[in-house]
């Protein structure tokens, strides 16, 4: 298909925890290809947000439409559309009883029903993907937290999703170990993945993202590509949010 097909189609989205309305009224467009960076202050919904895109948050009104399938209470098509998603988390959400690489395969195996011997070859090479291959017979706790998450990284590409999301995958990370996980969405990104990312890394989404998207109370503010996003943001809210960040 097109780069300018939608892959993604958000409208109207509503979200309520309860009475709180964590999400109001949004609606975006996410193309093939695309590299979407959602940024904001906390609590504005970004989190929110991309979890309906996987079913992980049940939507309360609107449409979400994702690789032609919508997202609603039919099992299947939740189904379906996770298996073409893959998430990364704040957490690294790993298997602690499980070596690395049989957290990549575990998946695979059990979901894709692939054969065993495919499924070590596929997590050998994602391995090889995010420079981690010699890890591939230890442990999680053996490892660093930018280990950890790029072992995520490549869990989630086992699967060999069309789209990934990343939910603020380097928060929890000391900050020696950011760049190591950021290099490895950087080389994804220009392979061509369609990414939704929530991320603070201002410097990372000015060099990656198509499509800058700032979102507060709940509802996007602002959508611009990177050069007008960074340089005249038209909302003032943007452009306060944006001081505070790049001042650290």
């Amino acid at each position: 298909m097109p780069e300018d097909t939608p892959i993604i189609e958000i409208r109207n989205l509503d979200k309520f925890f309860g009475a709180f309305q964590a999400l109001t009224d949004v609606s975006l467009t996410v193309h093939i290809g695309e590299k979407v960076v959602i940024c904001g202050p906390s609590g504005s919904g970004k989190s929110t947000l991309i979890r309906c895109v996987n079913r992980l948050e049940e939507h309360s009104g609107g449409h979400l439409i994702v690789d032609g399938i919508e997202l609603n209470d039919h099992t299947r098509n939740i189904r379906a559309v996770r298996m073409e998603v893959g998430m990364v988390f704040q957490q690294f959400n790993l298997f602690p009883h499980l070596t690395v690489l049989e957290n990549l395969t575990v998946g695979p195996i059990r979901v894709r029903k692939i054969p065993k011997a495919e499924a070590i070859s596929r997590a050998r090479k994602y391995l090889d993907r995010v420079h981690i291959p010699e890890q591939a017979d230890k442990y999680p706790a053996q490892l660093s937290g930018g280990q950890q998450q790029r072992v995520a990284i490549a869990r989630s590409l086992c699967m060999e999703p069309r789209i990934m999301l990343f939910d603020e995958p380097t928060s929890a990370l000391d900050p020696e170990m950011i760049n190591e996980v950021l290099d490895v969405m950087t080389e994804l990104a220009e392979s061509g993945m369609t990414m939704i990312c929530v991320t603070h890394e201002m410097g990372f989404a000015n060099k990656v993202a198509d499509k800058m998207v700032f979102m507060e109370d709940g509802k996007i503010v602002e959508i611009a590509p990177p050069s007008i996003f960074f340089t005249k943001p038209k909302n003032p809210r943007c452009q306060a949010f944006l001081d505070q960040i790049l001042e650290h």
